[in-house]
């Protein structure tokens, strides 16, 4: 899609979202930001959903972080059994926990970079936590918002994650970039699915390859 139809797309698109999604926000639990930061780890290729039904055990069971830190991993693997790549991410979190308190004095970053030298963060995961810990502005991509980015033409069905924030980011304003992220999370995940998408009454249908192929 050249430049021109790019824009053209954005243009329709925010508007559209403010519409019908203008409360769109983190449906993860959470009251303590290592509480979201182990909710986001949790998140991968699984549902908020399926995470949300496992953390309030683990919190309750482990209310502080020090307490999460010098937690058996093997009942915390029995606590999110669950959850997809559990033994990894029961590590993972304990792991990070104690790095958190370690080398950061108990307080969560929100340096970009320090926040991915926590075992189970990457990039997407860092970009959901600044968002939505610290309000910086980020514009983490997750399947949601990769799928919709792709549907629309505004990235190559090549494009990864990474490629699509960069590209997203130069499209949209800065200042718009978490309310956006929250917004295309909640249309790919209750209006644009990856399976029978609710194409009837959309006002991206002009845009859309889904539609027209």
């Amino acid at each position: 899609m050249k430049t021109k139809r790019k824009s053209e797309c954005i243009n329709t698109l925010l508007p559209y979202l403010d519409e019908i999604l203008p409360f769109a926000s983190c449906e993860l639990f959470y009251n303590k930001d290592y509480e979201l930061m182990i909710a986001v780890m949790l998140s991968a290729q699984t549902t908020d959903a399926s995470v949300n039904k496992v953390t309030p055990i683990l919190f309750k069971k482990y209310p502080t972080i020090e307490a999460i830190a010098n937690a058996d991993i093997k009942d915390v693997e029995d606590i999110i059994h669950s959850i997809g790549l559990y033994k990894n991410k029961a590590t993972n979190l304990v792991l990070a926990c104690q790095k958190v308190l370690r080398d950061y004095g108990g307080a969560l970053p929100s340096d970009k970079d320090a926040l991915q030298t926590l075992p189970g963060i990457g990039n997407k995961s860092a970009g959901v936590i600044r968002a939505e810990a610290f309000h910086i502005p980020d514009l983490p991509v997750d399947t949601h918002i990769l799928r919709i980015s792709k549907r629309l033409g505004l990235v190559k069905d090549s494009n990864g994650p990474l490629e699509t924030e960069l590209t997203l980011k130069k499209l949209i304003a800065e200042d718009r970039w978490i309310k956006t992220h929250h917004q295309l999370i909640h249309f790919g995940r209750y209006h644009c699915l990856a399976r029978n998408p609710h194409c009837e009454g959309c006002k991206m249908k002009a845009f859309c390859k889904n539609f027209h192929n």
